[in-house]
């Protein structure tokens, strides 16, 4: 999975609050999302690990630096798989204003989704 570059974990973690997001810590085995939960922002992890999930199967294990939930801030439709921390973690959330006014002032941003977006499709259709 791809990685968040330094620049936008410092974006993300700013005291200037434009882009600040919202920190948030979960236990080991703790449910950050569920299939059907609103999509209403997209989450970087900061420490620990996180496994999305679809039932039985496993779709990825993120490492911290790296984005997930990105779809529904983008398409704003609800979850389609599951987030549990499979070890204390914490994440950074990035809600729908925030996002938008990243990808305003850096273009470089909606690249980086991009590029995150096509990585996963492209890992899909090699499968």
């Amino acid at each position: 999975m791809k990685t968040v570059s330094g620049w936008l974990l410092e974006q993300l973690l700013n005291d200037d609050g434009q882009h600040k997001a919202t920190i948030r810590s979960y236990q080991s085995g703790e449910t950050v999302f569920r299939v059907g939960d609103p999509g209403d922002y997209l989450a970087v992890l900061l420490s620990g690990c996180i496994e999305i999930s679809k039932g039985t199967q496993l779709i990825s294990v993120v490492e911290p630096g790296s984005m997930f939930g990105e779809m529904g801030i983008i398409d704003r439709q609800p979850r389609v798989a599951d987030a549990l921390a499979k070890r204390e973690s914490r994440i950074a959330e990035l809600r729908e204003g925030q996002f938008a006014s990243l990808l305003q002032a850096t273009p470089e941003f909606g690249l980086a989704i991009m590029r995150l977006l096509t990585d996963r499709v492209r890992r899909r259709m090699e499968t």
